[in-house]
């Protein structure tokens, strides 16, 4: 299974943390052991003092597919949750000060819970999904894929053109401003909609 992750697609994210709005979408990869489901608890690993939630909807893909048409791109995928794209922003700002890759600010074990899925057909208007996250109660993120910079299907068109995306991948599809850090005690809990879709509790 290949969980890619699509960054810089919110501009006020992209404004948030002083960078740089893409000529194209930018993905990475976490791996395989991130996943983290079933509304288990968040392990704060001891490699990193400043470990950040960025809450993002996440694609499953259905059906395998290489250089898909923007066209058939709708097909691809059929069921959308909510996810968190947890980044040890610290590894991350001293790899990207050195000039070298940050996958082990990103891709470590259990940086990526996922909620439950909902078939796609639960959402009248693909490209208005709103969602939000709450981080002890208060609301700290909301989005919605009406300001996406690069919405689903464009998302799996570039991605194809470089991987074979193939049944049960999931891609999460960036994250709105108002990242922050969290620390062991607190609670996160994620909505699509009117909807409980995620949480978390970080020990």
């Amino acid at each position: 299974m290949t969980i890619l992750c699509i960054g810089r697609n919110y501009l006020a994210h992209i404004n948030e943390l002083g960078n740089t709005v893409p000529q194209e979408p930018v993905f990475f990869l976490k791996s395989e052991s991130s996943l983290l489901t079933r509304n288990r608890p968040f392990h704060y690993p001891d490699f990193s003092s400043d470990i950040h939630y960025e809450a993002e909807l996440v694609l499953k893909i259905c059906r395998s597919g290489r250089n898909i048409s923007l066209s058939s791109a709708h097909a691809y995928y059929n069921s959308i949750a909510l996810g968190i794209d947890f980044t040890a922003r610290d590894i991350q700002e001293r790899s990207k000060k050195a000039g070298l890759p940050w996958f082990t600010a990103k891709g470590f074990d259990h940086s990526a819970p996922v909620g439950r899925f909902f078939p796609k057909q639960d959402f009248p208007d693909l490209r208005n999904i709103s969602f939000s996250l709450k981080l002890n109660g208060q609301i700290v993120q909301q989005g919605n894929t009406s300001l996406m910079i690069y919405p689903f299907e464009e998302i799996l068109v570039h991605a194809s053109r470089f991987i074979t995306l193939r049944s049960g991948d999931l891609v999460f599809t960036g994250t709105p401003a108002g990242v922050g850090p969290v620390k062991p005690g607190d609670m996160l809990e994620g909505h699509i909609g009117g909807k409980i879709a995620l949480s978390c509790r970080i020990i």
